[in-house]
């Protein structure tokens, strides 16, 4: 390490002149850093300033440190978010995907509407769109006076992370929760603290908590994997608790949104910073690619700052067809009628289970079933003997227990008691040991 140019005098300079050479690859991974009183003497520093910088390496993920063996430097490649191939003989109730006979269909004649023109000079946003989204944020009680499109929910994500967030920092996260945000988190370097959950929502930390995180990122209703909605005491808890937390980001990842039966909770008082994410892939397709946000001003300059340095702008060919399938799903009562019908499957799912003497938690909404196991692979393993593909709960969790995920949105409603008899066969396997 003498030879390599590392300078500063505060622990936060060292750290960045380590962090530097990572990035240039001129330490790789694996690289053993020097032990702490060689480099502060080098420096002519405190061994506690060279100690509080490695610190603030192995927060950011740049290094690891493994006892007498030292402090290496930590392996670089972008996490992967679980991905798996279901035979084909198998129902999948695994993928999440929705229901496409639920979807609004584009007519031949809305293909007249779309735009001809082209150019990197239109970067401007659909009205029609601004126009649909602004009517569905005052339905939920939230402002609409400035929205910003982007590329998906993730899309949002990240540049909200981006901006407010530096690698190391702490984000608080629902557990379970959905795998990309995990996997996101993970490539920006920021550290995810499990938030419990019960049927009301996730749990409110502690105060000291709460103002340890930079960002917090909530599902308030359909939570992907356990379906559950905040309640209006729950959310008026969060509301008042980031209050006394000014510089922790609220992220609403409402994707459930417009197929909703809850009544919407987020006509409280914001915290000072905070955006909510409406996502069309539910209600239109999860091939649009599309969202829209709106938040805090600070914070929405702030994510388009990103976009405009970025992709620049969403296309506005693909603005407009979610504007016109939006709009479509309003003429002909589409929104309500999809909801109903995941609400009858998932509510159908819980009665045929406990007609079978199965237990699990009643209420939300949404395409998901969370069913506590003793062991996942086990449950997995005898459900794909079935003839039925699910999703083991591994990579939705932080530490919490054993489940698996079934997602039911193209499940038939005449297949769900021989699915519900054959969990019940499955739980009742899985309790059995095997030596």
């Amino acid at each position: 390490m003498s030879t390599l140019l590392v300078t500063g005098s505060t622990a936060v300079e060292i750290a960045e002149s380590i962090e530097r050479l990572i990035r240039d690859r001129e330490i790789v991974t694996g690289h053993l850093l020097p032990a702490v009183r060689p480099l502060a003497a080098q420096l002519d520093v405190s061994p506690n300033t060279v100690a509080a910088a490695y610190k603030v390496l192995r927060d950011a993920q740049w290094v690891v440190t493994d006892g007498r063996r030292g402090t290496r430097v930590a392996a670089l490649r972008a996490p992967e978010v679980p991905r798996h191939a279901l035979p084909e003989h198998l129902r999948d109730l695994a993928s999440g995907n929705v229901d496409g006979h639920l979807l609004p269909r584009l007519r031949g004649e809305d293909w007249g509407h779309l735009p001809r023109d082209t150019g990197y000079d239109i970067q401007a946003n659909e009205p029609q769109l601004l126009a649909l989204a602004a009517r569905w944020l005052h339905s939920q009680h939230l402002p609409s006076q400035d929205i910003g499109v982007f590329q998906g929910a993730m899309d949002c994500m990240e540049k909200a992370l981006r901006a407010h967030c530096r690698p190391g920092n702490r984000v608080l996260v629902e557990t379970p929760c959905w795998p990309p945000v995990l996997a996101l988190l993970a490539s920006l370097r920021l550290k995810p603290v499990a938030l419990a959950s019960d049927t009301h929502g996730a749990c409110v930390p502690s105060e000291q908590t709460l103002q340890d995180a930079t960002a917090v990122i909530l599902t308030p209703r359909a939570q992907n994997p356990t379906g559950r909605t905040f309640s209006a005491a729950r959310w008026h808890a969060w509301t008042t608790a980031l209050q006394y937390a000014p510089g922790t980001l609220l992220m609403l990842d409402d994707h459930w949104g417009p197929l909703s039966h809850a009544t919407p909770p987020m006509g409280m008082v914001m915290p000072a910073l905070w955006v909510h994410i409406t996502s069309a892939s539910k209600f239109l397709g999860p091939d649009l690619r599309l969202s829209v946000a709106t938040g805090a001003p600070r914070v929405l300059a702030d994510m388009q700052r990103l976009q405009s340095l970025g992709s620049r702008w969403v296309s506005l060919l693909v603005q407009r067809l979610a504007a016109r399938l939006w709009q479509q799903a309003l003429d002909e009562g589409l929104l309500p009628r999809a909801a109903d019908s995941y609400a009858q499957r998932r509510d159908a799912l819980f009665d045929a289970l406990e007609r079978h003497g199965v237990q699990c938690e009643r209420g939300g909404e949404g395409m998901h079933v969370w069913l506590p196991v003793a062991d996942e692979a086990s449950a997995v393993q005898a459900l794909a003997s079935y003839g039925w593909g699910v999703q083991a709960g591994a990579p939705f969790h932080l530490g919490s227990g054993a489940a698996v995920r079934v997602s039911m949105a193209n499940l038939e409603i005449g297949d769900i008691e021989a699915l519900a008899e054959d969990i019940a066969r499955s739980l009742r396997l899985n309790r059995r040991p095997v030596y």
